[in-house]
């Protein structure tokens, strides 16, 4: 069966395929490898899934050993030798450095199902309804989280009112330079606003699918304190550009803010294992046994390979160095080597998360036409953004400096090559 057979059978909602139309069959580190044998660079890293790469030989051995000896593979949420090593090691290199105090809630298999209990959770604690979200926010696909997300294509899919939701200013693009705080507190003072007081405000530290759009420590230290003021809870969607993507574990770190409620998932696992995790202040945890359940909440091989991820990278302060030293590579060059391309180009970026925003050029299908140049030269990246105008660089945070290098340059070879076609652009 080849790609074409494959198109035949499976579901036109398929999308990445799309875009790489090729069968992979292997994986190792930062390289993807085709049936045929052809090598691919990963600036994608299954949408951040993927931080410690493919196949990551630690967790790997971690795997082969817990299988061999017939440990438990499916246990709901019985208490297993795989979860208590887990927590152990998340409450050792994680919690205890950081000073927090965080009940762990193990969700259903994806970063949706950690959405969903976070608000459905906040809505029970404070009795009220509504949530604030922001505009260009992504927070998942099933109907409570997709409600939180501000893409009118997603959101067109649902086949039904996607209600109890109000979207905020997020400091980005056109509102860049608008005071969202001080509206939002207009909104929640003025008792003509129409608006309710919401349960909860969630938020991304840096919008990922929203465009690579960084908040500055200033504005997360507002939010907070207005969320403190107006008694909302604060939730953090950690999912895409936590566990190590923007340089710290928790992206929200580098503001010293304790959000009250955070999710994870994605490379919580480390290996691409499914895996997700609401974090919550003890005094939020008023669930009744069973309120909030599922039967793959809690994966075992995830636990295991979780656990080793947490053991091996993250007791050592050298790794978190390591991700700030490719930062600032990959910071350099795109400034110097591909902003120099042409003067509309914007990039944007924090840790090992960088976008870069090809949409004053006012060429829509100029990002595509890179996406599957840089497919021909050996690399695979997506695109993000407002109708998908943001070229996102998201390598493996364990990448080699060298592969790191390559994939660069076959970005800015494709840059020059198709900018350099179009009179339009050249001129």
């Amino acid at each position: 069966m080849n790609e074409e057979d494959i198109t035949k059978i499976e579901s036109n909602v398929r999308a990445y395929c799309r875009s790489f139309p090729i069968v992979f069959n292997k994986a190792q580190g930062s390289i993807l490898y085709t049936e045929s044998g052809q090598k691919y660079i990963d600036f994608f890293a299954g949408a951040g899934a993927l931080n410690y790469g493919h196949n990551n030989k630690q967790m790997k051995q971690a795997l082969i050993s817990y299988l061999s000896n017939n440990y438990i593979t499916h246990g709901l949420d019985f208490y297993t030798t795989a979860k208590r090593n887990f927590l152990s090691s998340f409450k050792e290199n994680i919690l205890q450095p950081r000073k927090l105090d965080y009940k762990v809630q193990f969700c259903g298999p994806t970063g949706t199902n950690a959405v969903e209990a976070a608000i459905k959770l906040a809505r029970k604690v404070t009795g009220r309804t509504g949530i604030f979200s922001f505009m260009g926010g992504f927070h998942g696909m099933t109907l409570g989280s997709l409600a939180l997300t501000g893409n009118k294509y997603h959101r067109a899919a649902s086949g039904t009112i996607l209600n109890n939701v109000n979207f905020m200013p997020y400091p980005a693009h056109s509102m860049t330079n608008f005071d969202s705080i001080n509206y939002i507190n207009a909104v929640l003072e003025d008792p003509n606003s129409g608006i309710e007081k919401p349960a909860a405000i969630i938020f991304e530290t840096t919008q990922a699918e929203g465009g690579v759009n960084i908040t500055s420590n200033k504005w997360l230290k507002q939010l907070k304190l207005l969320s403190e003021i107006h008694d909302i809870l604060l939730i953090c969607d950690d999912i895409q550009v936590g566990c190590g993507r923007t340089g710290t574990f928790f992206s929200f770190e580098r503001a010293e803010i304790v959000p009250d409620i955070v999710v994870l998932s994605k490379s919580i696992s480390g290996y691409g294992l499914p895996f997700a995790l609401a974090l919550y202040k003890p005094h939020l945890d008023i669930w009744q046994a069973g309120e909030h359940n599922g039967t793959f909440r809690g994966n075992q091989l995830a636990f295991v390979t979780g656990a080793v991820t947490l053991d091996y990278y993250w007791s050592d302060s050298n790794f978190t160095k390591d991700i700030i030293l490719k930062e600032h590579y990959l910071q350099y060059f795109l400034e110097t080597e591909i902003q120099a391309l042409h003067p509309k180009i914007q990039i944007r970026g924090i840790g090992l998360i960088w976008g870069i925003d090809l949409s004053k050029l006012n060429q829509p299908e100029l990002v595509n036409n890179i996406i599957k140049a840089c497919f021909n030269n050996g690399l695979v990246i997506e695109s993000t953004g407002r109708n998908g105008q943001v070229l996102k660089l998201l390598p493996a945070l364990t990448i080699e400096k060298k592969l790191l290098s390559k994939g660069c340059n076959i970005i800015k070879q494709a840059l020059f090559e198709i900018l350099t076609k179009s009179k339009d652009l050249s001129d």
